[in-house]
């Protein structure tokens, strides 16, 4: 979809090398404080102009990878795209540094640059987005310890949204039946659809489509077939193999959110292949466990606002990572924890949950998130370094997370009131972290934490809940395993203590300290004994490996009560045995890009 961001943009690159080349000639020469801020106020304007284009052009090549069937150009896409923004800032932090020389940390200068710098995005529709992308490169010069409101954008500048951009971000359809107006949805190309030609069987799939959406209403109150209306959200939502077309269907005042799910997997062409409703629905389309979607759109803060109306459930951090600005979703975060913290007065406690070997784990029991922080030294028998640990985090960013991995906010240097502690919390994050946690008057200072959203630990949940829910949950938890190994992972300890159950009822991934690339194992069958000795010892008398896997002794570590262990073993029994393992990891090896449904098969229309 063609927008305002884009046009802007073009050609920044260009402007950005001369003007670098202008600012080197400058160098010998003595300049203002003033002159100087505003000199590097530009810079960082046309390297976010920059960073917005090339963001940009990756994310509107998604439809061209959709149509022609390139999976593997669109997961390349989507692993490239997240590594604009750190490559921009690299660029930018060590151009400024150039510029400013011995003044580069000249707080008053800073002040000075953001003050010029917000004048510059005043007009940019992604104002929130740049007033990010400046907290990022402050911190970098800085490290502040907490925040500052003189050098950073703690709270944004401006009073209004964001300019809107030229385009029509959500298309009405009216004045005709149901199956008439999905169809003009799905073949509105200026808003995400594709050309009635490039359809498989359009007509019976919006019939089939109709019928389900139809049912869904609790209480039709008309027969009119002409009583209902679609707003769609004028663009498409690309993620994986699938494209998805966002909105709600309207009948006689009531109103149900609604996702169109293509799928383009045959030459015939596109194919309606599921309709999500509900919020419930679109809650685990957008959920914060899976990777980000490529949307073409000039106003990010209009489009999850947007979204927002049709998830009321789901936090800003959560859309704006769902479109792909994670780092504006971290902003985000902190402004509403930082809000919630203002207006609570609870303590922060150990979390719930199995205590970790790696991590330290402690939430405020009255916000939904956990905070993570590495203990200076692993129980044993971890064996893993710090670094290393940092290294599996990161490797879980730039993955494909199955809507099963928790998504990670990398947070440094948050200084939080001491009062707000738990003493006994306080004394055994000061005991067990002390590289990362150290006291400073009536503040903590947390040098490095990852912040995840909350879930219920699976062992826990599995003792509360009753027998229909305890089986649900353990089936879901052997297809998460498998979900995770289709995308290359593998967990290293399935302990059901390192999965947890979201609010959605959704079994996912949290614990990333022992997590690998499934290509990297080396599953073996168990070897079996043929003496008595071997049959006695008390360790393993065969040859074991650093990457051996024996999923035969899995068993032997799984505390699932009856009769969940049953349905399990029923279910997912293969998980037990190595040719599963074998098998999934030679399809990955050829090549094959294995695809993990974001919707259950109850919602896909019937195969034609």
């Amino acid at each position: 979809m063609p927008n305002a961001a884009n046009s802007a943009v073009r050609g920044s690159t260009t402007e950005r090398a001369f003007a670098l080349s202008h600012l080197s000639n400058l160098a010998p020469v003595p300049i203002t404080d003033s002159r100087l801020a505003a000199l590097c106020a530009e810079q960082t304007r046309l390297a976010f102009l920059d960073y917005q284009g090339r963001f940009h052009e990756i994310t509107e090549r998604a439809r061209h990878r959709f149509w022609a069937r390139d999976w593997p150009g669109s997961y390349a896409d989507a692993a490239e795209r997240l590594h604009i923004y750190t490559h921009e800032l690299d660029e930018l932090a060590a151009a400024i540094q150039d510029l400013m020389g011995a003044r580069f940390q000249d707080r008053v200068v800073w002040m000075a640059i953001k003050a010029v710098y917000s004048s510059f995005i005043v007009q940019n529709s992604q104002w929130e987005i740049a007033e990010s992308f400046f907290n990022s490169l402050t911190r970098r010069v800085f490290a502040t310890e907490g925040v500052d409101q003189a050098i950073e954008f703690v709270d944004t500048d401006f009073d209004a949204p964001p300019t809107a951009s030229s385009d029509e971000l959500v298309r009405q359809h009216t004045g005709a039946t149901l199956p008439e107006l999905l169809t003009a949805a799905l073949t509105d190309c200026a808003a995400g659809g594709f050309a009635q030609e490039a359809w498989e069987n359009l007509g019976l799939q919006v019939q089939q489509a109709s019928n389900q959406i139809v049912g869904a209403f609790p209480d039709p109150q008309t027969d009119d077939p002409t009583d209902f209306g679609l707003e769609m959200i004028a663009t498409s939502f690309f993620r994986g193999r699938g494209a998805y077309l966002v909105g709600r269907v309207k009948r006689a005042g009531q109103s149900l959110p609604l996702a169109l799910c293509l799928r383009h997997e045959k030459e015939q062409g596109i194919r309606l292949d599921a309709v999500l409703h509900g919020d419930l629905d679109l809650s685990i389309l957008f959920s914060y466990t899976r990777a980000y979607f490529r949307v073409a759109v000039g106003c990010p803060y209009e489009l999850v606002r947007q979204l927002r109306a049709l998830m009321p459930h789901k936090r800003l951090v959560d859309l704006y990572n769902a479109i792909g600005y994670h780092r504006h979703g971290k902003t985000e975060l902190y402004r509403d924890f930082m809000a919630h913290m203002r207006k609570s007065s609870d303590r922060f406690v150990e979390a719930d949950g199995t205590r970790g070997m790696v991590m330290l784990v402690f939430t405020l029991p009255s916000y939904d998130v956990v905070f993570k922080l590495i203990k200076d030294s692993f129980d044993y028998p971890k064996h893993a370094s710090r670094s290393e640990v940092k290294e599996r985090y990161q490797m879980v960013f730039e993955h494909d997370r199955a809507g099963r991995m928790v998504e990670a906010h990398r947070f440094e240097h948050l200084r939080i009131a001491r009062d707000r502690f738990d003493p006994a919390l306080l004394e055994e994050l000061c005991r067990y972290a002390a590289e990362t946690v150290r006291l400073e008057g009536d503040n903590v200072v947390i040098a490095h934490a990852y912040v995840e959203r909350r879930v219920r630990p699976l062992n826990l949940y599995l003792r509360e809940v009753d027998d229909a829910r305890s089986v649900a949950a353990v089936l879901d938890y052997g297809l998460a395993i498998k979900d995770l190994a289709a995308s290359n992972i593998f967990a290293g300890d399935i302990f059901t203590k390192n999965f947890g159950v979201t609010r959605t009822g959704r079994v996912v991934f949290y614990d990333y300290d022992e997590l690998c690339f499934l290509s990297d194992c080396n599953f073996r069958d168990l070897p079996q004994p043929t003496t008595y000795e071997q049959e006695m010892a008390s360790e393993p008398w065969y040859s074991v490996r650093e990457n051996d896997i024996f999923p035969e002794e899995f068993p032997r570590f799984l505390s699932i009560p009856e009769p969940a262990r049953s349905a399990l073993f029923a279910e997912h029994g293969d998980l037990f045995r190595p040719e599963f393992w074998r098998g999934v990891q030679a399809r990955l090896r050829a090549g094959e890009i294995l695809e993990i449904s974001p919707y259950t098969s109850a919602r896909r229309l019937p195969e034609i």
